[in-house]
C-alpha cells in the first residue's frame, strides 16, 4: 500500500501547498489518486499563516481529497485555548504556556487578525478568537485522529509508548512523548512515522521515520511516500530513497 506524509507545517502555507503539489507529481507517475495524504499535526504556532494553513486542510477534506490529519501537541494547545481560554498543559515545561513568545500562539492569533501587541490578557485573547476564529476551524482541531494505522504503519505526531498496545495508548504520549520514544530501538511491530522532535534532515532508524524538518523554525517541510515499510522522501526533482541508516537519536 502507497501512503504520503507530511511532517510537521507549523503555520507554513506556502510549503505546504509545495509539499502537495510534490505529492501531486508523484501520484501521476504512480498512477495512484486514491493513495492517503496523512499530516502528522503542529498545524499551527510559530509560522505566519496558522489560519491558511487550516482552512487549506478544511477545503480539501471537504472536497473529498484523501487526506487525513492527527493531533500534534500545538494543536491540541490551540483547540484547548479556543474550547475554554487554558494556556498551559500538564505535559508542558512549568515556564511556559501557549502564548510564551517561542511557542508560537501569538502567532497563531495573529493569523486570524487578532491584535498581539503582547500587553492583552490572555482572557482577551480568548474572547476576540471564539470572535475571529471560524467555527469550521474550531470543529477540525476538533476531530484531529490521535494515530493512524496501516497494515505496516503507524502514523503519529510524537510518537509511542514502547510495548503498550496501540489501543491502550494514552493522548498525552501521542502527541507530546520523546526521549521514551526515540531512545527505543527495538522493532515496534510497524514501522512509526512521526514529528514533533526537529532533526537536520528527514531520517530512518529502521523502527521509525522522522519527518519534523523544523518547518517552524523556517526549514524545509517535508512530505514522504512509504511502500510497505519502504520510504521515499519527495524532492523537487522526485523520489530520494530513504533507507534506515546509523544516525544520531534525534
Amino acid at each position: 500500500m502507497r501512503v504520503y506524509a507530511i511532517g510537521d507545517v507549523h503555520g507554513q502555507l506556502d510549503m505546504l501547498t509545495a509539499a502537495h503539489a510534490r505529492i501531486a507529481a508523484d501520484r501521476e507517475v504512480c498512477r495512484d489518486p486514491a493513495a492517503p495524504v496523512i499530516h502528522l499535526g503542529d498545524y499551527c504556532d510559530r509560522g505566519p499563516d496558522t489560519a491558511g494553513v487550516v482552512q487549506f486542510l478544511v477545503d480539501g477534506i471537504a472536497a473529498g481529497r484523501p487526506w487525513r490529519a492527527v493531533m500534534g501537541n500545538h494543536d491540541r494547545l490551540f483547540r484547548d485555548f479556543l474550547m475554554d481560554g487554558a494556556i498551559t498543559d500538564d505535559r508542558l515545561r512549568s515556564d511556559l504556556n501557549w502564548l510564551s513568545w517561542n511557542m508560537g500562539g501569538r502567532d497563531t492569533l495573529r493569523s486570524y487578525g487578532i491584535d498581539d501587541t503582547g500587553s492583552l490578557p490572555s482572557e482577551q485573547l480568548h474572547t476576540d478568537a471564539r470572535t475571529r476564529i471560524p467555527e469550521e476551524h474550531r470543529q477540525f482541531l476538533g476531530k484531529l485522529e490521535t494515530y493512524i494505522e496501516f497494515e505496516d504503519l503507524i502514523l503519529v505526531h510524537a510518537g509511542i509508548r514502547p510495548g503498550v498496545p496501540m489501543q491502550d495508548q494514552a493522548e498525552d504520549d501521542l502527541v507530546w512523548i520523546r526521549d521514551e520514544f526515540l531512545f527505543d530501538t527495538r522493532d515496534h511491530g510497524k514501522l512509526v512515522v512521526h514529528g514533533h522532535t526537529p532533526v537536520d534532515t528527514p531520517t530512518n532508524y529502521g523502527n521509525r521515520v522522522n519527518l519534523d524538518t523544523g518547518a517552524g523554525y523556517g526549514r524545509p517541510l517535508t512530505a514522504a511516500v512509504f511502500e510497505g515499510r519502504d520510504c521515499w522522501v519527495l524532492a523537487e526533482g522526485g523520489r530520494e530513497p530513504l533507507p534506515p541508516g546509523p544516525y544520531p537519536m534525534f
